[in-house]
């Protein structure tokens, strides 16, 4: 049967258009969108109630802890949360125990995925075995088993020759590289960003400059090697010159960052409370509102939620001791809203960021309304208030820097290819 969403507020990121209208869906597709659609005979009216109607988001970067720590988040439980959240695709990190770097291992969580999570799964695999920066995994065998990326994630490969071997590689097979900028030297053990404000409390700190180090040696070799490269955080003010410039000499660069980035600083870390310890460290004021205008301009392209789901054992211990990580899935869209409250970025600017731009790095064709798109969409009442109880998440670790917080934008449902997976009550 058809789907006809009536009354909604279209939140279109390709065309850049916030606007009352009607979308029809068909097949699991969208066929059409606008002020006025012709109704077919056989219709089943979803009344939206002038809430907002957007693509489902695609979110980059979400560890669900399968193989290895299957206490922290299953794709059963990460799926739930990813559909709560207005998520309809995740990309999921290779950063288990052990590490996905093999096509065996990853054959086994995209059948566990595939058989569990009610959402779309895509994986990223090891750029190098073990994630330990030696010897570069099988990229090849990798894509024909389903990797749409490769990366280390927070492990930097220290040894350039690796890693512009393995860029070099992915070049001749047209693969997604996704690096975490940072100088590791300086950055090994921090805890908070340097500043007055982390003396004060006495942890140990990473310099923004490690970020800004990071990039450039990685621009360098993309330059040199012609790769397909996406950082997966910019976080610091001194880090966006050079990724405009590598931007504006045409390398293949893109650059995304975490919902918390944009919405937290490093005021926030105040009570030694470990739910806002993340990695990088979240930065001062004065970062954070370049990087929302970094974002707004477009040099920054995606928004993704870093969910990193830690046990409580890992989470009660001195901040210093303390694992990093927050999840995210769930408070993506509400944290986000922040940012619209603000009048910081539009919807369609957010949702060009959080499923527009991600669905076209990954050469998908979801995140627009248009014609044709498959039917992954979010129905979502963006001034909704509630307060945030980390208990009620569908997530099997609930870290969430945002637990108490007031937070407005609640997710109502959600479609994957015209099936609902989601609503709320």
């Amino acid at each position: 049967m058809s789907l006809l969403f009536t009354n909604a507020r279209l939140i279109d990121p390709e065309a850049g258009t916030d606007r009352m209208g009607a979308l029809l869906v068909e097949d699991g597709r969208i066929t059409a969108a606008g002020p006025e659609i012709a109704v077919p005979g056989d219709v089943e009216i979803v009344d939206c109630g002038g809430r907002c109607l957007a693509p489902g988001i695609v979110d980059i970067g979400v560890k669900v802890c399968l193989p290895g720590e299957r206490h922290k988040e299953s794709y059963r439980s990460a799926g739930r949360a990813a559909a709560a959240g207005g998520v309809t695709t995740m990309v999921t990190r290779p950063d288990t125990d052990p590490a996905i770097d093999n096509p065996e291992t990853l054959e086994f969580v995209a059948r566990r995925a595939q058989a569990d999570a009610p959402v779309n799964v895509l994986h990223m695999a090891a750029l190098t075995k073990g994630r330990a920066g030696r010897e570069m995994t099988e990229i090849g065998f990798l894509m024909d088993a389903g990797a749409v990326a490769f990366t280390d994630c927070d492990r930097v490969v220290r040894d350039t020759k690796v890693f512009s071997r393995a860029l070099t590689y992915a070049r001749s097979c047209g693969a997604l590289v996704i690096a975490h900028p940072q100088e590791p030297i300086l950055s090994n053990g921090a805890a908070a960003t340097s500043g007055k404000f982390a003396s004060l409390r006495g942890l140990p700190t990473v310099s923004p400059m490690a970020e800004r180090m990071g990039l450039d040696r990685d621009i360098a070799l993309i330059e040199m090697t012609g790769a397909r490269y996406h950082a997966d955080q910019i976080t610091t003010a001194r880090a966006l010159p050079a990724l405009a410039r590598a931007k504006a000499n045409g390398l293949d660069v893109t650059a995304g960052i975490s919902i918390h980035h944009l919405a937290l600083n490093e005021m926030d870390v105040a009570d030694y409370r470990t739910f806002f310890k993340v990695k990088p460290p979240l930065r001062s004021e004065t970062d954070r509102q370049a990087v929302v205008e970094a974002l707004r301009e477009g040099l920054i392209d995606i928004v993704s939620s870093m969910h990193t789901p830690q046990d409580e054992e890992s989470k009660r211990l001195p901040f210093e001791e303390a694992a990093s990580g927050a999840v995210a899935l769930e408070t993506l869209l509400p944290a986000a809203m922040r940012l619209y409250h603000a009048d910081a970025l539009s919807l369609p600017a957010l949702f060009r960021a959080m499923a527009l731009n991600p669905a076209r790095r990954l050469g998908l064709e979801s995140g627009r309304l248009s014609a044709g798109a498959p039917a992954d969409l979010v129905l979502f009442d963006p001034d909704a208030p509630f307060i945030l109880d980390r208990e009620k998440l569908h997530s099997k670790s609930r870290n969430t820097p945002f637990d108490g917080a007031r937070m407005q934008g609640r997710v109502l449902a959600t479609w994957l290819a015209g099936r609902e997976i989601y609503r709320r009550g």
